[in-house]
């Protein structure tokens, strides 16, 4: 008998109705090759949901995210959002959105392709391998801290962390590099921020129950260049909200492209599967946009729901099509024996991954 999933669509603004279509594309074509069926519906947040519903988070959307088995989400915002006020901007829907599901741990895996090492900006020999992992605390930190306020001639905003929320994040950091090359570099700025120096105090406490883990600990700052000097030194990289969505985009960088990275934020009741980049409103509706990223968080959707014969499936389909030298767009220049379109690339994976 096969499972049912529930999957909650949310296709957000820009390219994100293009390349979660095709996500869906590749889902629909593994499921039929397996003892799986999906079931969608679709929802509306971001700048859509503001031209609709006048809010960029209506309830019927976190409503029925609760309900499914997991949310596969594209990218919110455009420019002509940004002049609105903050409870009406895109990035409010999303951030509420998070909030309301309790996904408190952003994974965000740097992987490079062998066939992709060129696409880096960075030497072969310092890129090729790289394999880590980015654990971010999400739903804390200096976006939600409380005071916040702008005024005329002055702004603040306040980075607040507990206790309990530094030691959830460590334990899933620790957790995930079990499974991994056992080490753990927690990112903070404990030198001059009393949150971090709080920070890495509940860390090495949650340490003691991984003793088969070797913990660093590294300021941002120095993390930041480290990870341009020699990216393959890290396994996971643990860290706050404001430092680690700031390291995931270098880390996209290392490996050479912002579309081919994959994201699930989880911790809660329903897991939030998206690709790290934006909505590329200067590419919408071209059909060039990179569709890579959304299709491995669905895989990794899939991996979250332990499904993972098909998770296997679509990463070895990803793998394969690089392999034949096919590219989009932005990877056109390296290594492409046929450049093809957003929705080609998409059927291609599908086709792959039925095989």
């Amino acid at each position: 008998m096969s499972k049912r999933y529930k999957i909650a669509l949310i296709k957000g603004d820009g390219i994100g109705p293009e390349i979660v279509d095709e996500a869906v594309k590749v889902l629909d074509a593994v499921a039929s090759v397996t003892d799986i069926e999906f079931d969608y519906n679709d929802y509306l947040m971001g700048g859509c949901a503001v031209d609709v519903f006048d809010t960029p988070l209506p309830q019927e959307t976190i409503n029925g995210a609760l309900e499914s088995d997991a949310v596969l989400f594209g990218a919110i915002g455009g420019p002509q959002y940004d002049s609105l006020p903050k409870d009406k901007r895109p990035e409010t829907g999303l951030l509420q959105m998070r909030k309301e599901l309790g996904v408190f741990a952003n994974l965000r895996p740097a992987i490079i392709f062998d066939e992709l090492t060129a696409a880096s900006t960075l030497k072969e020999e310092v890129v090729k391998g790289v394999n880590l992992l980015v654990v971010r605390e999400l739903t804390g930190g200096i976006y939600f801290g409380q005071p916040r306020e702008k005024l005329p001639d002055r702004a603040y905003n306040t980075m607040v962390y507990t206790v309990e929320e530094i030691k959830r994040i460590a334990k899933v950091a620790f957790e995930q590099a079990l499974n991994r090359d056992k080490k753990v570099t927690s990112v903070d700025k404990a030198n001059v921020l009393e949150v971090s120096q709080l920070w890495r105090e509940v860390v090495e406490d949650v340490a003691k129950d991984y003793p088969q883990v070797h913990l660093e600990h590294m300021y941002v700052d120095n993390a930041a260049m480290q990870l341009i000097r020699d990216p393959k030194q890290f396994d996971v990289i643990l860290t706050g909200n404001i430092f680690g969505d700031i390291l995931s985009d270098a880390a996209s960088m290392v490996v050479g492209s912002i579309g081919l990275l994959p994201s699930a934020s989880v911790g809660g009741k329903v897991g939030l599967y998206e690709p790290i980049h934006g909505s590329a409103p200067d590419i919408a509706g071209q059909g060039i946009a990179n569709p890579i990223a959304t299709i491995m968080s669905a895989s990794m959707m899939l991996r979250d729901l332990q499904e993972h014969v098909a998770a296997d499936k679509i990463e070895h389909a990803v793998k394969e099509v690089l392999k034949e030298g096919y590219r989009t767009k932005d990877l056109s220049s390296f290594d492409a024996k046929e450049v093809v379109s957003t929705s080609e690339m998409g059927s291609l994976i599908a086709e792959y991954a039925t095989k």
